[in-house]
C-alpha cells in the first residue's frame, strides 16, 4: 500500500505545512486566533489543537511514545495560547520526522491494535493505512485552518506538495 519514502515525504510536507501555517498564524491576533468561526471545532486555536492532539496520538501508537494525555473531547484545549501550541507543534513535528526517517517496510507491515479513545471500540487494521490516516488528518484539519485564516483577512500559505522545497529545514 506505503513504502518509507511515502511517510518521509509526507513527514516532511507535515512539517513544511506547519511552519508555513505557524508563520500565518502568527500575523492574527489572539481574539482572531480563538473567534468562533463555524468550523468544527470553532476557533482556528481549537482546531490546531486538535490537529496537534491528533498527531501525538496517532504518533503514539507508531513508535509506542507518550500521547496527548487527554480525551478527544478536551482536544480543542490542548495548549492554552498560541505560543503553547507553536512549542508543541514544533517537538511533534520533529517526533514525526525522527519515526519517518527509521521506519522500514516491515514496519509498515501488519496490523496496528488499539481503543479508541473517542469511543472505547477496539480497533484492529493495517499500519499502512493507519499511517495513511495520519496525513490524511493533517491535510483535512489544515485546509480547515487555511480557510477560517483567509476568512479571517489573514493571508495563506501554498499547499502544493509539488512546491515543497527539495531540501529543508523542515523544522
Amino acid at each position: 500500500m506505503i513504502e518509507p519514502g511515502y511517510c518521509l515525504t509526507m513527514a516532511r510536507y507535515n512539517a513544511w505545512q506547519n511552519k508555513l501555517m505557524k508563520v500565518a498564524l502568527e500575523e492574527l491576533d489572539d481574539a482572531a486566533l480563538r473567534a468562533e468561526r463555524g468550523a468544527f471545532f470553532g476557533s482556528i486555536l481549537k482546531t490546531a489543537n486538535h490537529l496537534l492532539w491528533g498527531d501525538m496520538l496517532w504518533m503514539s501508537r507508531f513508535d509506542r511514545g507518550a500521547g496527548p494525555g487527554m480525551s478527544m473531547s478536551k482536544s480543542t484545549e490542548m495548549t492554552p495560547t498560541f505560543a503553547a501550541w507553536s512549542g508543541e507543534r514544533f517537538r511533534t513535528d520533529g517526533r514525526i520526522l525522527r519515526w519517518a526517517e527509521k521506519v522500514g517496510q516491515l514496519g509498515l507491515k501488519g496490523d496496528l491494535e488499539w481503543v479508541s479513545v473517542a469511543s472505547g471500540t477496539a480497533f484492529r487494521k493495517p499500519v499502512a493505512l493507519c499511517v495513511i490516516q495520519l496525513f490524511n488528518h493533517q491535510t483535512h484539519h489544515r485546509g480547515q485552518i487555511h480557510a477560517m485564516v483567509t476568512a479571517a483577512g489573514g493571508a495563506g500559505w501554498v499547499t502544493d506538495l509539488p512546491f515543497m522545497p527539495e531540501q529543508g529545514p523542515w523544522l
